[in-house]
């Protein structure tokens, strides 16, 4: 069995979407799922299965949008995806604070015209490097009023993405591996 991370866009963020991540544990476990764990709060599922990446994906979505009535996509990388998003790390020479550095996971690679409109919502400081399914982020001034982080997790990207910060990233890792 293959040890995936399971990345939820957009739950438990304020008011709405809001998921109970012990029910969703019991929910992937009860329907096949093997050492089903969670992250924070934030919709970050660890789990084993027989089944490729894709198909956890659209396997959660349905079983999140059957039981809590939410259309929530998905993200999902394997252990070893993961720990190559790891390794690769182009940023590691400049980021100081692993809290403003985060990795936008994506569905698939981003169309070459996203890669301008990144560049231009970039702030003095700011710094972004696209690497297939990921694109790795520095917010040096911050991730609330970072208009680069509001373009990567709005729909301007015109595919599925969700980010975690690099602290997250690294636990995710690590959890996954064990």
């Amino acid at each position: 069995m293959a040890r995936c991370v399971v990345l939820l866009r957009g739950i438990n963020i304020g008011p709405s979407n809001r998921v109970s991540m012990a029910e969703l544990r019991s929910l992937l476990a009860e329907t096949g799922f093997g050492d089903v764990r969670t992250h924070l709060q934030s919709g970050n599922i660890l789990l084993s299965t027989e089944e490729g990446p894709d198909a956890v994906a659209r396997r959660c979505e349905a079983l999140i949008a059957e039981r809590f009535g939410l259309d929530i996509r998905s993200v999902v990388r394997t252990h070893a995806e993961l720990d190559a998003v790891v390794r690769a790390d182009p940023l590691a020479d400049v980021v100081t604070d692993l809290r403003l550095y985060q990795v936008s996971f994506l569905e698939a690679a981003p169309d070459r015209e996203v890669v301008p409109k990144l560049a231009v919502a970039a702030a003095p400081g700011e710094r972004f490097v696209v690497a297939g399914r990921e694109i790795y982020a520095w917010h040096p001034g911050g991730i609330a009023r970072s208009r680069l982080a509001t373009l990567l997790a709005g729909r301007g990207l015109k595919i599925t993405a969700t980010a975690r910060n690099w602290a997250t990233v690294l636990a995710l890792l690590q959890m996954s591996g064990a």
